[in-house]
């Protein structure tokens, strides 16, 4: 009998076009691997694996577990492969750019571009303050473009968080982590509903998924505006249902950010979905338009301050 195990493709493997370089990560879902195409272009690619429903057989193919496994599995390569096609079709500069996909292993693959720079999250545990407002606001606001075209292709992120908002070298943002489980799977898939993390995930996540939408990738831009400010994650919105003890960002910020944008993270972090801004188009324009105001505020405060001096 092969020997079975969830081992990660090994380095050196020749995987079509791609010679594995090494594992960036692993999840219940996916693993993403560092790999060189026929160029020697770097790219990055993640392969459909749900560690609970397959195992891997000698050292690269992919079984199955069981045959009660097999729909949900199928259904799961099936979401992949659809959102493979659908990204691939978004050509944004703030949103992964997957430039091919295919089967291999009794599997699938999508390649992505492999971008340079740092997490959004470490540039928060790097500073011992909260993040400059200015730089916040400009980096969500680009970063919306990218949701925005996401949202019309009809996809949800679901897991926006610090972690998954990658800066670039020249610090324009790219939302990463497009994965098998974006499409929202239950009753007989149930096994594949997406994972989330505590603090940036929606209540919606907790309650009913049938009710998730853009309003939920919403929530957790919020939470992730919230941390830059907090340094941490919010309080998990589930505990937030029972008793909201959260800190309002107005009360935790006031003197750090404008009133206006911290007035816009409490509006996109509100339990009830149809308090938080409308979509997010509505929610780039506040941040555009509270920044632009803030802005000639300060310009206008800078020229009193010139006059004053000149005036002495």
């Amino acid at each position: 009998m092969a020997n079975t195990s969830n081992q990660a493709l090994p380095i050196g493997y020749q995987l079509n076009d791609y010679k594995i370089v090494k594992v960036l990560s692993t999840g219940g879902f996916s693993l993403v691997y560092l790999a060189h195409d026929q160029n020697k272009r770097t790219v990055a690619i993640k392969e459909y694996m749900p560690t609970n429903l397959a195992l891997r057989e000698d050292g690269h193919t992919v079984l199955i577990n069981t045959e009660d496994d097999s729909v949900t599995f199928k259904h799961g390569l099936k979401c992949f492969f659809e959102e493979g096609l659908a990204l691939a079709k978004i050509d944004h500069k703030n949103i992964i750019r997957v430039l091919n996909f295919f089967r291999a292993n009794n599997t699938v693959y999508m390649v992505m571009q492999y971008e340079r720079g740092k997490p959004l999250q470490d540039f928060i545990l790097a500073q011992e303050q909260p993040l400059d407002e200015a730089f916040v606001r400009k980096l969500f606001a680009e970063m919306l473009n990218g949701l925005r075209e996401v949202h019309s292709q009809k996809l949800l992120h679901l897991d926006i968080k610090p972690a998954n908002i990658y800066i670039r070298q020249d610090n324009s943002p790219v939302l990463l982590d497009f994965g098998s489980a974006r499409q929202i799977l239950t009753g007989v898939h149930a096994k594949l509903v997406p994972s989330f993390t505590p603090g940036f995930a929606s209540p919606e996540h907790y309650i009913d998924r049938k009710q998730l939408g853009p309003w939920s990738d919403i929530y957790s831009l919020g939470a992730s505006m919230y941390s830059c400010l907090s340094r941490a994650s919010p309080l998990a919105a589930n505990l937030r249902t029972v008793n909201d003890v959260l800190i309002p960002a107005q009360k935790l910020g006031k003197n750090i950010y404008s009133e206006h944008f911290l007035i816009i993270i409490d509006s996109c972090l509100a339990l009830n979905p149809l308090e938080r801004p409308k979509s997010v188009f509505s929610l780039q324009k506040d941040l555009m338009q509270s920044f632009v105001f803030e802005e000639k505020k300060l310009s206008k405060i800078g020229q009193l301050k010139k006059f004053l001096n000149s005036s002495r």
